[in-house]
C-alpha cells in the first residue's frame, strides 16, 4: 500500500487578537483574487486604503471575544481534529493541518508531507459545499506550490461533500437535539455568503442566472455540484429530509455579506427581521458551512443575529454548535479519506473525491 498524506485545510486565523496580526491576515485573506474578484491595483487600494485600516480594529476586538485558551477556535478545533484522526490512522497515514491564509500554511503542511516521503496527497479542504473562494483557491494554491517540486506525487481533492450521508447526519443529530431542547417555532439554515457573480462566472452556456436559481432548479448539468448557492439548499433539503421537517418549518438563507455589490439571496439578515415580524418566537439557525465555528458562528450569528432577532420582536433564539472537533465528525472525515485511499489504485472516484488530473480547470478558474 502507497504512503499516503493529508492535507486538511481550513480558511485561516490571524496568529494573535493583536490589531497588527489581524490586519496581516485580513490583507493575506482579501488581496485572494479568487475572494475579491477585481483588478489588482482596484484590489490592491479597496483592501489597503479602506478595508483593513477602518474593519481591523473591529475584527480584532472580535477575535479578543472569540478567543480561547490555546488559540482562535478555527486553530483549536482544526488541531483536535488532525490529532483524532492521526490517531485513527495508527501512522498508516500522515496528516497535517494548514490554513489557506497564515500560519500554518499550505506551503508548509505540504513540506512536512514531502518530507515524509508520501507518494500520494489528499487535500481535504474543511468546506463542504464548493465555492472558487474557499475549495477553488486551496486548489490553485496547492498546484502553485506542487508545480515547483522535482517529483510530483499523486495529488487528490475532496473538493465537495455537501451532500455526504455521513456529514449530513452529523448535523442532523446536532439540529435534533437542539430541536428537543428548545422546541423552535421556525430553524434557519445559514450559509456562508458569495458574489452574485461568482456564480454567474460560472456560467458559460447562456443559462439564465445561477445566482436567482432557487437550487433545485439548476441547470448547469453535471457542473451543478460546482455550483454553491446549489449546493447549499441540497444541503439544507437533505438535513431536512433526515429530520422530517415540514418544508414549512424551515428556511435557507445566506449570511456574512461584504460591500455594495449584490450578494446571493435570501440574506440571513433579512429573513431574521421577517420571521421575527411575521410571527416567529423561537428561532434556531444552524450554519453547515462551517464545520467548526468561528466569527461568523459564534459572534455573527450568535450575538449579532440573536439581537436582532429580540429587537424585531422575537422570545427566544439559539444557534447550534458546529462540527468542531466532535466525534461522529472526525470519524465521518476518517470514512470519507479511509474509502479514497482503499480505492486510490484503482479507477477515480466519481463522486465526492477527484484526481488533479480530473480537476476542471474551467471551473477552477472562475
Amino acid at each position: 500500500m502507497k504512503k499516503t498524506g493529508v492535507l486538511v485545510v481550513n480558511l485561516g486565523t490571524p496568529n494573535s487578537y493583536n490589531k497588527k496580526d489581524v490586519g496581516i491576515y485580513l490583507r493575506e485573506f482579501l488581496m485572494d483574487g479568487r475572494v475579491i474578484d477585481i483588478d489588482h491595483w482596484k484590489r490592491w487600494m479597496l483592501v489597503n486604503l479602506i478595508i483593513v485600516p477602518f474593519r481591523a480594529p473591529k475584527v480584532a476586538h472580535e477575535y479578543q471575544k472569540l478567543w480561547l485558551k490555546d488559540g482562535s477556535p478555527l486553530m483549536v478545533y482544526g488541531v483536535q481534529l488532525v490529532e483524532k484522526l492521526n490517531r485513527k490512522f495508527n501512522n498508516s497515514v500522515v496528516v497535517e493541518l494548514a490554513m489557506r491564509y497564515q500560519n500554518p500554511s499550505i506551503q508548509s503542511g505540504l513540506e512536512k508531507l514531502r518530507k515524509a516521503n508520501v507518494e500520494e496527497i489528499i487535500i481535504f479542504p474543511l468546506f463542504p459545499q464548493y465555492a472558487s473562494a474557499t475549495t477553488g483557491s486551496v486548489a490553485e494554491k496547492v498546484m502553485e506550490i506542487v508545480s515547483k517540486w522535482n517529483v510530483i506525487p499523486n495529488i487528490q481533492f475532496i473538493n465537495s461533500y455537501h451532500d455526504d450521508q455521513r456529514y449530513i447526519g452529523n448535523f442532523a443529530d446536532k439540529v435534533k437535539a437542539d430541536i428537543k431542547k428548545h422546541t423552535p417555532d421556525h430553524i434557519l439554515f445559514s450559509y456562508h455568503g458569495i458574489p452574485e457573480r461568482h456564480l454567474d462566472n460560472m456560467n458559460e452556456n447562456g443559462l439564465e442566472l445561477c445566482a436567482r436559481c432557487q437550487g433545485t432548479t439548476c441547470k448547469q448539468g453535471n457542473r451543478k455540484r460546482y455550483c454553491y448557492r446549489s449546493a447549499c439548499f441540497e444541503t439544507t433539503r437533505l438535513i431536512a429530509e433526515k429530520l422530517r421537517l415540514p418544508q414549512e418549518t424551515y428556511t435557507t438563507a445566506f449570511q456574512s455579506r461584504l460591500g455594495k455589490d449584490p450578494w446571493i439571496q435570501p440574506y440571513t439578515d433579512a429573513t431574521i427581521e421577517k420571521l421575527a415580524q411575521t410571527g416567529t418566537k423561537k428561532l434556531l439557525v444552524v450554519s453547515p458551512s462551517f464545520v467548526a465555528d468561528c466569527l461568523e458562528t459564534t459572534l455573527e450569528i450568535g450575538e449579532q443575529y440573536r439581537d436582532l432577532f429580540k429587537d424585531k420582536g422575537g422570545s427566544e433564539f439559539h444557534f447550534t454548535e458546529s462540527l468542531n472537533a466532535d466525534d461522529a465528525w472526525v470519524q465521518t472525515v476518517y470514512d470519507i479519506l479511509e474509502k479514497k485511499i482503499t480505492c486510490s489504485e484503482g479507477p477515480t472516484n466519481k463522486g465526492i473525491v477527484h484526481n488533479i488530473a480530473d480537476f476542471d480547470p474551467i471551473t477552477s478558474a472562475n
